[in-house]
This record gives structure tokens, C-alpha cells and sequence, in this order.
């Protein structure tokens, strides 16, 4: 061998370790990345739906036209309850449902022996102590009478003496007159002049006691008077009347059927017009008030109508309120027809829109699914939204002009994170 050939000189194993090492962190770094890709696709909760299964609206800018849906019915605009008084058996019915009626106008008669009876005595008890008043207050008229009398005697008499005693003073002593009648005038006149001033006192008095008694004796025949009268009126209240004229709508009895006071007879719709009692969704109740207006269609007519009332009760989701109709009432109206139209909340003013969709009512409209720009997915974003119709809803942040969302039901959804759409 020659010692000035070439040798291939070995590499050291120590050597190419380093690179070893860097080429094993890179891998482990490619896997790391590849597995933590992997973990979030399988963190995000997709469900694969036919595009044809949900409904994709687009948000753009338009105008808000800011009401809500009226579903309402025509009824009177005012009803007369008429309830029992007395009660009792029913004797006589004398109208029907759907009768017009007057005033005044009998619409059944009930028997009730006990009211009868309760009547006879208390009329007999009333006629007793009126009759026992009546006769005192003609005593006391009688009796001042007397004292009048009395007292115009006595000045009667004192005059006529007078008079006969001056006639006699020219004969004095002649004996043309006895002597004992002379006296006897003299006797007289005295007395009645002494009883004259005890006469005219009594008389005061008695006249005094008179007056006030009076006051008293008449307040108590009036009282007597009104409880004949009342009595009376029970036996009246067996025949019901109808109170103001107008229709009978609601009349069920039956003849021997029996009835308690308060218990419901009947009611009476006056010829006072129509109005209309529509429900409205609950979500609007803060924002419905007396004097907003609405327009709804009858028999293919346009009503302009005025909320008169909003009753605050919610129940089954909805609360009522009650439109009367602004300007002339159609004709045609029956109670219990159908009213569909629009009631007006506000201005229209212009907004960020939405069509409105089922998707509002499992999502709250706190989050919707927005579509991609190729449209192949949508994923799961917080929105916020303000007033909505049955029609548009006022996207306040979340959404941009142009982006389309899924508006149909939501149902399976809530605990996706992203839809594919097949």
C-alpha cells in the first residue's frame, strides 16, 4: 500500500446528530400542528343539511316600517248585563235572543212566594206606624186648632162684656138693671181677661212643641212611605225589564228554571256601533298606547281604525286592546266578524334589515347562522337586534350588508357551532 494514497476518511456518528435532532423537532412540530387542526374541526359542532331544508335571507338597508299584526273581531261597542234582584222560579219568558227590545219592555216574570210574603208583611208593618203618624200629626194640627179657638172665645167674650158693661153705665143706680147681672159681667169680663194671658202662653207652647215635631213626624211618614215603596219595588223586580232599548244577545232560561239575585239573566247590546278587540303578541305590550292608529281590511275594504284601550293581562302569550273606527263605521257590521290589519307603533325610519323568520323564536335573536361567501357553510355568530314586524327585523350589530343569514327554524341547531349545506 502507498502511503500517499487517499483514505476516505469516516464520519463520526457524533456529527450528524444535531441534524437528526432538528429534523425530529420539525416532525413533531408538523404532527403537533396537524393534531391540533384536527382537534378544533372536531370542536366545532357542524351538521351536514340539504340547502334546500332551511330558508337564506340577505341583510341590506331599507326602510323600518315599524307595526305589528292585528288579528281582531267586531263587537259591540257597548254591552248592559242585566242580572237578578230577587230571584226566583221563572214563570214567564216574554223575549228571545236576538229580540230588539224598548225600554221598559218585560222580558220574563218570576214567582217567589217568600219575597210575596216578605212584601204583604212588611207593607202591613209600614201601612201600621204611617197610619199611627199620620193620625198623631192630625192631633197636633187639631189641637192647635182648639188653642186658637179657646183663646178667639176668650177675646170674644171680653169685648162683648165690655161692651154690654158700657151700655149699662148710664143706669147706674136707676134700677133698671138688676144689680146681680151687672155683676155678673163684671165676673166674667175679670176672669176672661185673668184667663186671656194663660191662654195666649199655652197656646205658644203647645205651638213651639208644634213646629218641632213636625220636622219629624213628616221625615218619618216620608220613611214609612218609601218603605211601602221599596217593598212594593220588590215585587216589581219579579218581572225583569230590559233597561235601554237594543238587542237581546245572550237569553238562556228555561220556564220552572230557578235563578239567585246576581246570578247573570241576559245580555243588551245598544244601538251605540261596533268597535274592534284585537290580540296583539305580547312582546309589544310597552310600546302599544291609547291614540296609535291601524288600518285593517272588512269585506275587502280599508278600515282606519284608533286604539281606544290597552288591557295589560297577558295570557297565552298575547294581551288585547280595543280600536274604535276613525271616521264613518262601515256598514255591514256583526258582531264576532273577523278583522285582520296592521297597527302603526311608530315612524318608519331607515335601518340595517332582516327579513323575519322562524329562526327568531328558538335563537331569541341573540345569534344566527351567517352564510360564508361561497355559500357552502354557515357559522354560528352573536347578533344583536332591535324592533322587528311580522315582516323585517332591525339588525342593531353582528350582520353587514349583503351577508345572508338562515331565517328558518332553528329546531337541532342550538348546539351547533357551524352548518354545512349540502
Amino acid at each position: 500500500m502507498s502511503v500517499g494514497m487517499d483514505r476516505p476518511i469516516a464520519k463520526s456518528k457524533w456529527r450528524s446528530r444535531p441534524v437528526l435532532i432538528g429534523a425530529a423537532a420539525a416532525g413533531v412540530l408538523v404532527l403537533g400542528g396537524l393534531a391540533f387542526l384536527a382537534l378544533k374541526g372536531a370542536s366545532a359542532r357542524t351538521l351536514r343539511v340539504p340547502a334546500t331544508n332551511v330558508t337564506i335571507e340577505a341583510v341590506s338597508q331599507g326602510v323600518f316600517h315599524d307595526f305589528t299584526p292585528l288579528q281582531g273581531k267586531v263587537t259591540p261597542k257597548d254591552t248592559q248585563y242585566l242580572d237578578a234582584l230577587e230571584g226566583g222560579q221563572v214563570q214567564a219568558i216574554l223575549a228571545q235572543a236576538g229580540d230588539r227590545v224598548a225600554a221598559g219592555q218585560p222580558l220574563l216574570r218570576f214567582h217567589n212566594s217568600q219575597v210575596e210574603r216578605d212584601v204583604l208583611q212588611g207593607e202591613a208593618a209600614a201601612s201600621q206606624s204611617l197610619t199611627l203618624a199620620q193620625t198623631y200629626q192630625t192631633t197636633l194640627e187639631t189641637q192647635r186648632a182648639s188653642n186658637e179657638r179657646q183663646l178667639d172665645q176668650i177675646d170674644y167674650d171680653i169685648v162683648r162684656l165690655k161692651r154690654a158693661l158700657d151700655r149699662r153705665k148710664g143706669y147706674d143706680g136707676q134700677g133698671v138693671f138688676p144689680q146681680e147681672q151687672l155683676d155678673q159681667y163684671k165676673d166674667e169680663l175679670d176672669f176672661d181677661q185673668k184667663q186671656r194671658p194663660v191662654q195666649a202662653e199655652t197656646n205658644k207652647r203647645q205651638d213651639e212643641s208644634r213646629k218641632a215635631q213636625l220636622p219629624v213626624i213628616k221625615q218619618e211618614i216620608e220613611r214609612l212611605q218609601e218603605t211601602m215603596s221599596k217593598a212594593r219595588a220588590r215585587l216589581d223586580d219579579l218581572v225583569v225589564k230590559a233597561p235601554i232599548a237594543g238587542r237581546l244577545t245572550v237569553f238562556d232560561l228555561k220556564i220552572g228554571q230557578n235563578a239567585k239575585p246576581g246570578d247573570r239573566l241576559a245580555e243588551l247590546v245598544p244601538d251605540t256601533g261596533f268597535k274592534v278587540s284585537a290580540d296583539v303578541d305580547e312582546y309589544y305590550l310597552s310600546r302599544v298606547k291609547p291614540g296609535q292608529t291601524a288600518v285593517a281590511d272588512f269585506d275587502g275594504h280599508e278600515l282606519k281604525l284608533k286604539t281606544t284601550r290597552v288591557f295589560p293581562q297577558v295570557k297565552n302569550g298575547v294581551f288585547t286592546i280595543d280600536l274604535a273606527f276613525d271616521g264613518a263605521q262601515p256598514q255591514g257590521l256583526t258582531t264576532g266578524a273577523a278583522v285582520q290589519g296592521r297597527l302603526s307603533l311608530g315612524g318608519d325610519q331607515p335601518a340595517l334589515l332582516l327579513p323575519a323568520g322562524a329562526f327568531l323564536e328558538r335563537s331569541g335573536g341573540d345569534y344566527a347562522f351567517v352564510l360564508d361567501k361561497g355559500g357552502h357553510r354557515a357559522d354560528r355568530r352573536r347578533i344583536k337586534l332591535g324592533r322587528r314586524n311580522s315582516e323585517q327585523v332591525e339588525v342593531l350589530s353582528g350582520l353587514q350588508p349583503g351577508e345572508r343569514v338562515i331565517t328558518s327554524d332553528y329546531e337541532g341547531y342550538e348546539k351547533l357551532d357551524r352548518i354545512e349545506l349540502k
